[in-house]
């Protein structure tokens, strides 16, 4: 896929040109493909991997609906960032739906983390997130870690979570004042849930 500069055609080329090339916008990108025509593969594993879509994206509704633990709109800021660390260009919906595909087709189950908040005090940061387990997971995710530091891509410094029920909370303290600090749990334990994170929170002392 060829992302455009200027001068090709216009600044926001859409549609096909013959059926040779493709202009489309994507992400707020202009962009230009080879001419395809769709197909529709249903093969076994094709199959599997859009059970595992309809599922989490059910899962994804479902936690929006919440009364209490539901995605707030730092949540979906706080996915995007982390998606962005990895290098990737997609929108936060599309990170928890990742995440979740690659927790399955790792043989492990995912978990939705959302209410996240970063509350700052002095010299301090208090944080909270809710969990939504995949169903199908054994037992539930009763362990994890707050990594934390100055810049989302390097939380270089760890601290255990205290989880009761579906809320994870910590106090992270020691910190120094007027400097923004990012937070994102990660879950060790049990094994099932291995591998799944939150989004990236920032929070400032004061």
């Amino acid at each position: 896929m060829a992302k455009l500069r200027l001068p090709l055609l216009s600044l926001e080329a859409r549609g096909a040109l013959g059926e040779s090339i493709v202009f489309f916008p994507w992400k707020g990108i202009n962009c230009a493909r080879k001419f395809v025509i769709p197909s529709n593969p249903n093969t076994a594993p094709q199959q599997t991997q859009r059970g595992i879509i309809t599922h989490i994206v059910a899962a994804i509704h479902a936690v929006q609906a919440l009364a209490v633990g539901t995605l707030t709109a730092a949540d979906t800021t706080a996915y995007s960032l982390y998606s962005r660390t990895l290098g990737k260009t997609m929108t936060w919906f599309n990170a928890v739906v990742k995440q979740a595909i690659d927790q399955r087709v790792s043989g492990l189950h995912y978990v939705i983390y959302s209410a996240g908040t970063a509350v700052a005090g002095v010299d301090q940061v208090t944080l909270h997130l809710f969990k939504t387990e995949d169903a199908l997971g054994a037992g539930a995710m009763n362990a994890g870690n707050w990594h934390y530091g100055t810049s989302p891509t390097a939380l270089n410094t760890t601290e255990a979570a205290v989880i009761v029920g579906a809320d994870i909370d910590n106090v992270i303290a020691g910190l120094t004042t007027g400097v923004k600090y990012y937070f994102q749990f990660r879950a060790t334990g049990m094994a099932d849930f291995v591998g799944t994170r939150s989004g990236i929170y920032s929070g400032t002392p004061t």
